[in-house]
């Protein structure tokens, strides 16, 4: 797979990936709908030793359902959200899917949380379905 590049909204952030995804999936969480301002959260699991960022992120940390803290970074200038960090899955890092610069060849595989998903998605597709988190 080619490189995985990406950055955020006024280009002060940019990121890069060596690395094909882990997983692509939708999380329908509350937390993910507010971060992201949106129904749901399109993220690109990668193996964090892959992606190399330049720029300076902002951080928010909260704890996650699983217990244990979850980092959401974003610009600090444009405030796009850039990517998560789960201390549940050591060694991933989730991509906002928005940042790419070549979205085209997603395709999600699993929507996540779905219990709280806004009733007026439907999302059609093969995408396994998990009412809260993935097992």
């Amino acid at each position: 797979m080619p490189s995985i590049n990406g950055g955020c909204l006024c280009g002060k952030i940019r990121y890069s990936a060596e690395a094909g995804p882990a997983f692509v999936g939708l999380c329908h969480r509350h937390d993910c709908q507010k971060f992201t301002g949106s129904a749901f959260s399109t993220v690109i699991g990668l193996p964090k030793a892959s992606v190399t960022v330049t720029g300076t992120l902002k951080g928010f940390t909260k704890l996650g359902d699983s217990g244990k803290p979850i980092e959401r970074r974003f610009c600090p200038d444009c405030g796009a959200a850039i990517l998560d960090e789960c201390e549940a899955m050591p060694g991933i890092v989730m991509i906002a899917a928005g940042t790419l610069d070549d979205p085209s060849w997603l395709k999600p595989a699993a929507q996540s949380y779905c219990a709280s998903a806004q009733p007026w998605v439907e999302l059609g597709g093969q995408m396994k379905r998990f009412e809260h988190a993935p097992e």
